[in-house]
């Protein structure tokens, strides 16, 4: 059996900086609210829905990725992509980028897991590439959030939250036993699936429903998060995935040289520091910057720390998700 190894990464974020000031202006809001409950300083959004979108950035990504990998676009034998928001509701993203990047026929598959999303379509790409049915495996998550969201009071409490941008890694076959992707961990509790959701539009309420209620005010159509109940669910199952993998490749947590989490709220993630009692420099942390990005959050973050290089060969990296679903997983690499 192969191993599958990161060999590319790349991220993109629009240039539209908004910075919580800039949202105090629409809403009932102020800088200090958002820092001391999410950390979160800026984010970037799209400015021109007609010029970048889900997929576009998912393409800028993944040109950057492919570029570091040292291959070319026809290497490519397999894409995932993990997104919530797509630009359509069919087709997925992923043959937007196939057609995008000019990639010959190859298989595309969209992943919705959200949050977890890339962890996900991350494990599928390992597994294909383990039992060698593929070479090179284009894996990118991205977002477009901007566009859905309730930017009035109302809204403020999941708005203030959530950033646009792109994350993509090329996974390429190993023949070095102990290198590349150790294990990958995933889970899900559907009983909760409503307690971070969207429920509208969706073949339940189906577009002559929506065109006949003609309703803005409607908060089906809008993400709806019960932030209390997510965040105590959220620490409890990153812990207990981070450990899974450890205990799976028989590490202990003074082990690990770099834990990337899910970029979801700042104080998840400093919560989970604390408790595995990690110092600064083995966690990564970006969302001040881009706030949560979901599906995009670990590439993109992923990539940052590669690229200042805090992570070095031979390094016991842990990346870990949980959200929307709820869904939660980890991926243990040796890099």
């Amino acid at each position: 059996m192969y191993q599958s190894k990161i060999s590319g990464l790349g991220k993109y974020v629009p240039e539209n900086v908004v910075t919580n000031d800039d949202l105090a202006k629409l809403m009932d809001t102020n800088d200090a609210w958002i820092q001391e409950r999410t950390g979160i300083k800026e984010r970037r959004h799209i400015k021109d829905y007609n010029e970048e979108s889900t997929a576009s950035m998912g393409v800028k990504a993944a040109k950057i990725a492919i570029e570091r990998a040292g291959i070319s676009k026809d290497d490519i034998d397999f894409i995932v992509f993990a997104t919530l928001s797509p630009d359509y509701y069919f087709p997925g993203c992923g043959v937007q980028v196939q057609e995008a990047l000019d990639i010959k026929t190859c298989p595309a598959l969209d992943v919705r897991n959200q949050c977890s999303g890339f962890v996900y379509a991350l494990s599928v790409a390992d597994q294909f590439i383990k039992t060698g049915m593929y070479k090179n495996v284009l894996v990118i998550g991205a977002e477009n959030h901007s566009g859905g969201l309730d930017f009035t009071t109302r809204g403020r409490s999941v708005s203030v939250i959530f950033g646009d941008g792109a994350g993509a890694a090329v996974l390429t076959r190993s023949d070095h036993n102990g290198q590349g992707i150790l294990s990958t961990h995933l889970h899900s509790e559907g009983k909760h699936a409503l307690e971070l959701s969207l429920k509208g539009p969706s073949t339940q309420k189906w577009v002559p429903e929506i065109i006949e209620e003609n309703n803005q005010d409607n908060p089906d159509y809008y993400p709806y998060m019960n932030g209390q109940f997510v965040f105590k669910n959220a620490v409890t199952r990153f812990s207990e995935v981070i450990m899974e993998g450890l205990k799976e490749n028989g590490l202990a947590v003074s082990d690990i040289d770099m834990l990337i989490p899910h970029q979801a709220n700042l104080r998840i993630s400093q919560f989970i520091q604390k408790k595995f009692k990690l110092s600064d420099d083995k966690v990564y942390n970006n969302i001040q910057k881009y706030g949560n990005t979901t599906a995009a959050s670990i590439p993109i973050a992923l990539t940052e720390a590669w690229e200042e290089g805090k992570i070095k060969e031979g390094d016991k990296v842990v990346l870990a998700a949980f959200g929307s679903g709820f869904t939660w997983a980890s991926a243990v690499m040796s890099w």
